[in-house]
């Protein structure tokens, strides 16, 4: 469904661009940003986390968990930021300077979080639901603490990078230049 979307924008941009004669080339390109948060890059991670509290010495017995999550990941570009300075055209020569790409969502489906294993003493209780959703937070947070490392938002780039060069060659220009602020998406604040 959401390639259908991306399809559907392109085509409205390109049909937009091609009707807009009497604009400048660079208001034409400013058209881009109907598309919002462009997301090029869709990573599914798997994380576990675990859980013991069997260093309470007042409570006898010992309570484990180990709980699986399988998330999936978007980043993309947000299209909506792009300023009239960001674009440089000479004839057919175009130059766009983009904002960094950054983590558009995490999904984490219920049916993706398993419970690998649990033990839990004859004299304690079982994890209950506060217990289970604050570990799957902390499963959030490692992920959205690890994007760097996994590469997600280079990867974003470089398909952003390959859309938008097709997506200007179909609006007629022939030498393209996209370049990212160099905001790096280490530093980003990811939400």
């Amino acid at each position: 469904m959401g390639k259908i979307r991306h399809y559907a924008y392109s085509v409205l941009l390109v049909l937009l661009i091609s009707c807009a004669g009497r604009e400048e080339p660079a208001d034409r390109v400013l058209y881009i940003r109907e598309m919002g948060d462009l997301a090029t890059t869709e990573y599914t991670v798997t994380k576990i986390v675990k859980a013991n509290d069997n260093k309470t010495w007042y409570k006898p017995g010992d309570r484990k968990i180990l709980i699986s999550v399988e998330a999936v990941l978007k980043s993309g570009i947000d299209l909506t930021s792009v300023k009239k300075e960001d674009i440089k055209i000479d004839g057919k020569n175009i130059s766009l300077r983009l904002p960094p790409p950054k983590l558009i969502s995490i999904n984490i489906p219920p049916e993706k979080i398993k419970v690998e294993f649990e033990e839990i003493g004859i004299f304690r209780t079982g994890f209950d639901n506060a217990e289970r959703d604050a570990l799957l937070a902390q499963a959030e947070q490692q992920i959205r603490n690890s994007i760097n490392e996994i590469g997600i938002l280079r990867t974003t780039e470089n398909n952003t990078r390959q859309f938008l060069t097709r997506f200007l060659q179909q609006s007629g220009f022939e030498q393209i230049s996209i370049s990212f602020d160099k905001d790096s998406p280490a530093k980003q604040n990811l939400r």
